[in-house]
């Protein structure tokens, strides 16, 4: 089979060999005689994924004790109810909004107590990160969407919030880059651009935290119910967790996260030098805050952005259509997308040039 090229926001691609180990033990995971789909969560055998699992994440991510790992449900999006559920208790938190999916936490942060939006780039389209940050005094903590997917912009520096927790959405960027997780309070991703597929959110949270949660909340929506049970109070999503931990171990024989991050910047510099190659391509974002993950560009005029899709496509490169909120050009090039397939994409790029421009 001829596998196309997956340029897709997410979900996204994941590695052949990655993909081809789970097929391989679908039908019988460790030689147990039972499929990772269909065992016990209760079971020993699963007891060694989902632990594996998450000493890889603590080994790749540098996590220390302090840190609880959890494997949740409800994708991101239900970490922007249950971070101000837990932690805001009718006080104030301090929201940077940065794009579509910062202003998703802020509404649903709302709900919950008061929000300062600490700094905006709504101005300019959320094609930058913003400067000069307004915190609040006695925030119970400061939140931001490490890289935006729509507007393919991405925090170089993480902001310096002093005592204040710092909370991070890394759904579209986590482990692309080594980080200081000791920089945090807080990390949650959705697995499926980075990580895993969909249907598994990562959370990393300080311990220390649980302290400051919110008492009387239901069962499920307390992180004190997933760090004292282990994100096992209830069955958890089993093969998604499974993928994780193919993932993870992918990524360590890749040679870790600095590997990992040493080949994004590769990947993400062939295109963005493709783009400034002329006037023919715009890269949306500002330079120094352009994403190594999600590469948004305009060509001309918007039918000849039609077309360039519709030609990459049949060149076998999916999922370049920009989001349909701003339209344009994007290129997802998350840890999974070789370099292969980015170098078939920037050729295709300058061939089109050359055809149209």
């Amino acid at each position: 089979m001829s596998r196309k090229y997956n340029f897709y926001a997410g979900p996204a691609v994941l590695p052949r060999e990655v993909m081809e180990k789970a097929q391989a033990e679908l039908l019988d995971l460790n030689g147990i005689g039972l499929s990772i789909l269909e065992i016990s969560h209760r079971s020993k055998d699963f007891d060694e994924v989902i632990n594996t699992a998450e000493a890889k994440v603590r080994s790749l991510l540098g996590l220390s004790d302090d840190y609880a790992v959890l494997f949740l449900q409800g994708g991101a999006s239900t970490q922007f109810g249950l971070i101000p559920m837990n932690f805001l208790k009718g006080g104030t938190a301090d929201y940077v909004n940065t794009g579509a999916w910062a202003k998703k936490a802020i509404k649903e942060a709302k709900l919950f107590g008061t929000v300062n939006v600490a700094g905006s780039s709504e101005d300019k389209g959320f094609s930058y990160i913003p400067e000069n940050l307004q915190f609040s005094p006695g925030a119970a903590y400061v939140h931001i969407t490490s890289n935006e997917t729509i507007g393919g912009i991405q925090w170089q520096e993480y902001p310096d919030t002093g005592d204040v927790p710092l909370v991070a959405d890394m759904s579209s960027d986590i482990m692309c880059r080594k980080i200081d997780a000791n920089l945090f309070g807080l990390i949650y991703a959705g697995a499926q651009k980075n990580i895993g597929p969909a249907g598994v959110t990562l959370v990393i949270l300080r311990r220390d935290l649980l302290e400051r949660a919110a008492d009387g909340l239901t069962t499920m929506l307390s992180y004190k119910t997933h760090v004292d049970k282990g994100s096992m109070f209830n069955t958890p999503p089993c093969f998604a967790i499974y993928m994780v931990k193919l993932m993870m171990e992918w990524v360590e024989a890749q040679g870790g996260v600095s590997a990992i991050e040493r080949i994004n910047r590769r990947k993400a510099a062939l295109v963005y030098d493709t783009i400034d190659a002329d006037d023919f391509y715009r890269g949306t974002a500002r330079q120094v805050d352009r994403s190594i993950m999600n590469v948004t560009f305009r060509l001309p005029d918007e039918d000849l952005e039609a077309r360039f899709i519709k030609e990459a496509t049949a060149a076998g490169l999916m999922g370049l259509k920009g989001h349909r909120s701003v339209g344009g050009c994007r290129a997802s090039i998350y840890n999974s997308m070789t370099m292969e397939g980015v170098e078939v994409l920037a050729d295709f790029m300058r061939t089109f040039r050359k055809r149209h421009g």
